[in-house]
């Protein structure tokens, strides 16, 4: 089920569930890969055909020149033409993916027909947290799983713990993504992103943790307020609600995918 396509000669990993129903793209997260959908895919069944990359610089993905919306959003449209889905797709993104979705139905209307975004704010000012010490920090490679895991700190291991990759040499193990990626990642997220989550016009649908870090109620209900045409599924949680409750995202997905 994964499969591999060659961008400029960059290579992007992704998931394909199969299956005989509609497809729907789901990006991940920042620090995160394709896998993290598949609870989703079994809880959806035959009814989405449910394809999950590993975004550039994530998971078996290549490392890309760089981090900017434009090139996930490329990434996203080259994935869609390779698997020959031309009609509108469902599109679901969560945190850095719920931004890439954004733009990719702002500038690409014609290939997303729904939009679901979970968690993912439309102003975002990083500020200096402990995720950026965990990455400044961090190892992208070493001999073995264990200092790998030493060097990441509690964080980090709780975030790359089970998804460590071996070095194709059998020299040690590396990261699932590098991390002066990441941190280019999240300063190319900065910014105002009303203009991209007001210029799509298909059904949506926002998913918010009540207690996110990241999206305030204020802002997830003027996301709600002025966008027509979006749904609002609130679940108990921080910004990290699609691992706290899987269950209740599966439910608030299936129930906004039933009605289109």
């Amino acid at each position: 089920m994964r499969h591999e396509l060659k961008i400029d000669d960059r290579t992007l990993s992704y998931r394909d569930f199969g299956g005989p129903g509609r497809p729907l793209l789901a990006l991940h997260g920042g620090m995160s890969e394709g896998a993290a959908f598949t609870g989703l895919a079994q809880a959806l069944g035959d009814a989405w055909r449910v394809i999950s990359p590993d975004q550039r610089g994530h998971g078996d993905s290549d490392r890309a020149p760089d981090y900017r919306r434009e090139g996930y959003v490329a990434d996203a449209v080259a994935l869609l033409d390779h698997l020959g889905v031309r009609a509108p797709a469902a599109v679901l993104g969560y945190s850095l993916g719920g931004l890439n979705a954004q733009y990719l139905a702002a500038g690409h209307p014609d290939r997303v027909g729904a939009l679901i975004v979970v968690d993912t704010t439309v102003e975002i000012h990083p500020a200096d947290s402990e995720w950026f010490g965990f990455l400044r920090g961090a190892r992208y490679t070493a001999p073995t799983r264990e200092e790998l895991l030493d060097a990441a700190g509690p964080l980090g291991a709780q975030m790359v713990a089970q998804a460590l990759r071996p070095l194709p040499d059998g020299t040690g193990w590396r990261l699932p993504f590098h991390p002066q990626d990441q941190l280019d990642s999240i300063e190319a997220c900065r910014g105002d992103h009303w203009d991209a989550w007001l210029a799509s016009h298909c059904p949506a649908l926002l998913v918010h943790g009540t207690r996110s870090q990241a999206l305030t109620r204020e802002v997830a209900d003027a996301m709600v307020s002025r966008r027509p045409g979006t749904a609002y599924a609130p679940l108990d949680g921080d910004h990290f609600v699609p691992f706290q409750d899987p269950q209740g995202l599966h439910e608030a997905v299936a129930a906004f995918l039933a009605g289109l």
